[in-house]
């Protein structure tokens, strides 16, 4: 009897493993290199000088004092003798108090009503399914086409005519909704689970409902930059009241500054300390409301 074959287990050929790729330098591509970060950094001081020196020279000017020059080269910041005395010029020449409150009273209407309407009309644009939807939209965005310069008869005329000309309601008018602010509110309200939405229905949830408990908590921080817009516009604007108003007592406070540059047109410290007023509330404005801004354009830039 023969003995047994005993066969050894064949040896398979080893394929090597594959490695995972990874694209060549993958893992410097948000590290910059020397030159890249010293240019990097050469721009943005570039831009900041741009966008923030104007300012800074315009609030250094309202504290110079008459015997400094203004126009030297290289520019000084710091005055040698800071003074107030501007700023009391510029109360003693125009109703300040008065003009600010007038503007502040068509900015704070301006932000109310931009708010409700366009939260409402972003709502039905958003979410709702509706015959003539598209044409709606088309309207919308033609009028962001057109100039406001092109509408400024057609608009006087009409504020004429309801007989709210030299009036507040008139400069009110007009900007009571603005185009941009319902696209916001609807690229805000379309990033809403259309899910909550109709669960909220089946549930029996009226319009009304669904807009307090669901859209409203998704879409505040897109609010607070229709508000923060709307309520600067109304604020800086300047021919439109200019065009409405025609009695000294009504003038907001951008046209009431135009006081300073005809009576003081040789002092510009004064016209400095006057710009530099105006701008108090924005600031404050948007330091109060500058961590719901930033929150809303990140919310109107990146959905989920």
């Amino acid at each position: 009897m023969s003995a047994p074959v005993i066969r050894r287990p064949e040896r398979r050929a080893s394929v090597p493993r594959e490695k995972p790729y990874r694209a060549q330098g993958s893992a410097d591509i948000m590290k910059p290199s020397l030159a890249g970060l010293i240019g990097k950094y050469a721009l943005l001081l570039i831009i900041l000088a741009v966008m923030v020196f104007p300012f800074l020279w315009q609030l250094s000017t309202s504290f110079k004092g008459a015997t400094e020059n203004i126009y030297d080269f290289p520019p000084t910041l710091v005055p040698q003798a800071p003074t107030l005395d501007n700023y009391a010029e510029v109360f003693r020449t125009i109703p300040v108090l008065d003009y600010a409150w007038h503007s502040l009273l068509v900015g704070v209407g301006t932000v109310l009503s931009n708010v409700v309407f366009a939260t409402i009309g972003g709502y039905a644009l958003g979410t709702m399914r509706f015959r003539g939807k598209w044409v709606v939209l088309a309207v919308i965005f033609s009028t962001l086409l057109l100039p406001g310069e092109v509408t400024l008869t057609s608009q006087y005329l009409t504020v004429k005519s309801l007989g709210l000309a030299n009036t507040l309601w008139g400069v009110f008018l007009p900007g009571a909704i603005g185009a941009i602010n319902v696209l916001l509110m609807m690229a805000a309200c379309r990033m809403i689970p259309p899910d909550a939405l109709d669960a909220a229905t089946i549930d029996g949830a009226n319009t009304m409902q669904r807009l307090r408990h669901i859209v409203w908590p998704n879409v505040r921080g897109m609010v607070s930059v229709v508000a923060l817009f709307s309520f600067i516009g109304a604020w800086d604007d300047f021919l439109w009241p200019l065009v409405v108003l025609s009695d000294p007592a009504n003038y907001t406070l951008t046209v009431g500054m135009e006081y300073l540059s005809s009576n003081f047109a040789a002092n510009p410290r004064v016209i400095a300390a006057g710009t530099m007023i105006a701008l108090v509330p924005i600031i404050v404005l948007f330091a109060i409301l500058q961590k719901q801004f930033f929150k809303g354009v990140e919310e109107g830039s990146v959905k989920g």
